[in-house]
């Protein structure tokens, strides 16, 4: 019995934790050795003492209250595993501790043992790890923003890289538009401009050999003949140079105020000069008669449009211009009673140097419509037709009023 008291004794002295025993009234009764050192003072100066001499003096109130509640129920167990304890030493220092707590009874009462490691080191060594982890987690947020930034700026390199290429696809679409607009310049001139030089030639020859008085008819036959290849060329030349200037992006547009019937009917008798053998052309307006437009690319569009149905259209036939204003919105309308468009041939019609198949011998260069096209685009209109083969075609254009932009 004696052995074990000793090894009992031994092992109180020299264990590598603090003991410390503690009465029910929670007046300490034993420390060893190592809870003296821990909590920095001499032998037996602890006897006797409150354990909440051992606790920080903001805790030390809520420890006597769970002091007594647990000596209603005492039971082993740990503390500081899920929170942090922390510890009072001598000379008012804190450390931060574990405590296990195991209660037992003798024949002098009831006692509660406490074993206590100070995990000063160990709270260093977590918080270090704690350290490096955040700087890792701040290394990694930064390797993620790197990559992400690397990610955008590649994404960047590629999307200038796609747009580099359309660019380029563009730009070799549009140089072979531009071969292919050549090519049909050439043939279209050489063929188009091969027939009314041929006309000019001709007449003019003839003409001086009509020296007579009562050759004056004939002589004037040659002379309208020439007039109207002269005109022809003007046509085809005004065409090329309006194409030119549109792809250059230099028509511009002016709107100012024009009255449409006299805008209308000026452009009817300059154009009556071209009419065919008893055409008639029939002004109709509706609506107000002001309007702001762009003069010029207004009697560009009119002009044309009117001289596509004198072209199209037989001897006899009518052509009809009307027009119609609001606030808003003006709407111009020609109708002939021409050789129409074929069905399969009229989602064409606004194409570059198409011609419709039964164009047949009359003069152009299919540039016309598509010209018309542009102009309207320009000024934020719109145009449409309708057409049955054989029997005419309506064009219908309708432009925006800017007078309430202006005034």
């Amino acid at each position: 019995m004696k052995r074990h008291i000793e090894m009992l004794d031994a092992l109180f002295k020299h264990a590598t934790e603090g003991i410390v025993v503690v009465d029910g009234g929670g007046n300490i009764f034993m420390v060893n050795p190592k809870a003296r050192l821990m909590f920095g003072y001499d032998e037996g100066e602890l006897i006797g003492e409150k354990i909440e001499v051992l606790v920080p003096r903001r805790h030390a109130k809520a420890h006597v209250q769970n002091r007594v509640g647990y000596s209603q129920g005492p039971h082993a167990r740990g503390m500081g595993s899920s929170l942090d304890l922390f510890a009072r030493r001598s000379d008012g220092s804190e450390f931060p501790v574990e405590v296990s707590l195991s209660p037992f009874s003798t024949s002098e009462g009831d006692f509660v043992v406490s074993f206590i490691v100070d995990i000063t080191e160990r709270k260093k060594q977590e918080d270090a790890i704690r350290v490096a982890n955040q700087e890792i987690q701040k290394l990694n947020a930064e390797l993620e923003e790197r990559v992400e930034q690397r990610t955008r700026e590649l994404g960047e390199a590629m999307r200038k890289l796609e747009e580099s290429q359309h660019e380029v696809m563009r730009a070799l679409e549009k140089e072979r538009e531009l071969n292919d607009m050549k090519s049909k310049f050439v043939t279209i001139a050489s063929h188009e401009f091969r027939t009314p030089l041929a006309t000019i030639l001709s007449s003019a020859s003839l003409i001086g050999r009509y020296s007579r008085t009562e050759d004056e008819d004939k002589r004037q036959k040659h002379v309208l003949r020439i007039k109207s290849a002269v005109n022809n060329l003007t046509e085809i030349l005004n065409d090329f140079l309006s194409i030119g200037k549109l792809e250059e992006g230099k028509v511009h547009t002016v709107p100012v105020e024009v009255n449409l019937p006299d805008f209308c009917k000026d452009l009817i008798e300059e154009i009556r000069g071209v009419c065919k053998d008893q055409q008639r052309i029939y002004f109709e307006h509706q609506g107000p008669e002001d309007a702001w437009l762009d003069k010029q690319l207004l009697k560009n569009v009119t002009i044309n449009l009117l001289s596509n149905a004198i072209k199209y259209s037989e001897a006899g036939t009518s052509i009809y211009l009307r027009t119609r204003t609001d606030e808003e919105t003006v709407y111009f309308e020609i109708e002939d009673q021409g050789i129409g468009i074929p069905e399969k041939d009229q989602p064409y019609v606004f194409d570059r140097f198409f011609r419709a198949q039964n164009a047949g011998n009359a003069q152009g260069t299919g540039l016309g419509l598509n010209i018309v096209k542009k102009y309207i685009d320009l000024l934020n209109g719109e145009i449409t037709f309708k057409s049955e083969f054989g029997k005419g075609t309506t064009f219908y254009v309708k432009l925006p009023n800017h007078k309430q932009v202006l005034v």
